[in-house]
């Protein structure tokens, strides 16, 4: 069933890859150059390409919730970095970067979160437990993450630029860790027998903690390119989740030191690569970029002519 569920996982991020170029395509055409507002909040309902990107996070949020009833928290969460690279390339061949023109800090801030995670990910597989989450947990992670979400969100309206986009982001990937953790809880609900005794507590926070997500998501792709929010998100959420999963519902209770000391290590190394991609991501060279593209494709021009 882990392994299933680790397929799945990886499909689900992908989906969320997809659904990030598109979305934030769409939210900077909804903008035109002004701010997120109430009118450019309409347009992106009525934006096709917004759409087929709500259907791609969709599934893989199906995706992923399937893979979260068949593994442990911390075990399943951490994948989702996967999306990371997907989105990144995605974006420089939009953007019509070439791999040689490319910051070696950007290649080292991908590798780094994507590696941190994984690593993570080896570690929790062979330690962490299934274990069920009681009524008592749920009340408890709501009443951690709830505060947690209104601050941050507080805190990304009061700044600008990258610094708003990763408050934002962080924001999102704080609620989505929680809907995590609640999807567990429903599943393993709904896996059982006596349906007329279910909790509503997960059904009522998920959806509370999805649409408040999914509120800062799009602000913070109005902020910022969209890998640097798909690394916010990558990072932030499963180690939110996971945190829940091992403070909560105690998946790492078989965990030795050594091991735990590891999973910390390849924590702080993803974060790591989170802030070196907010750094040095080539947004902040767009403009000489697109000076030399525009160069290259006049030389281009050019030699088609002379020849």
């Amino acid at each position: 069933m882990t392994v299933l569920a680790v397929l799945l996982a990886a499909l689900g991020a992908c989906g969320y890859a997809l659904g990030a170029r598109l979305q934030h395509g769409a939210v900077h055409d909804a903008m035109a150059g002004g701010g997120l507002g109430l009118r450019s909040q309409g347009r992106l309902v009525r934006n096709t390409r917004w759409l087929v990107g709500l259907g791609a996070l969709g599934s893989g949020a199906l995706l992923h919730a399937v893979a979260l009833g068949l593994a442990p928290l911390s075990v399943v969460q951490p994948i989702g970095v996967l999306a990371l690279p997907l989105t990144v390339l995605l974006n420089l061949g939009a953007r019509g970067y070439r791999a040689r023109e490319l910051n070696p800090s950007v290649l080292l801030g991908v590798a780094a979160a994507t590696g941190g995670v994984s690593m993570f990910v080896l570690l929790a597989v062979g330690s962490a437990t299934s274990t069920p989450v009681s009524g008592a947990q749920q009340l408890v992670a709501t009443e951690l993450i709830a505060p947690a979400v209104l601050v941050i969100g507080a805190m990304a309206a009061l700044t600008r630029a990258k610094v708003r986009c990763v408050l934002f982001a962080a924001g999102c990937a704080v609620a989505y860790g929680y809907v995590s953790l609640m999807t567990r809880a429903l599943t393993q609900q709904l896996g059982t027998p006596e349906l007329f005794g279910i909790n509503p507590l997960p059904l009522l926070g998920i959806a509370v903690a999805m649409v408040t997500g999914g509120w800062l998501l799009q602000h913070a792709y109005a902020s910022g390119p969209p890998d640097l929010v798909v690394a916010c998100l990558t990072v932030i959420d499963p180690l939110v989740a996971v945190g829940l999963g091992i403070g909560l519902l105690g998946e790492a209770a078989e965990v030795g030191g050594w091991v735990a000391a590891g999973e910390v290590l390849c924590a702080a190394v993803a974060c790591a690569g989170v802030f070196v991609l907010a750094r040095y991501h080539p947004d902040k060279d767009d403009e000489p970029h697109a000076r030399h593209r525009d160069h290259r494709e006049r030389r281009s021009r050019r030699i088609a002519l002379d020849n």
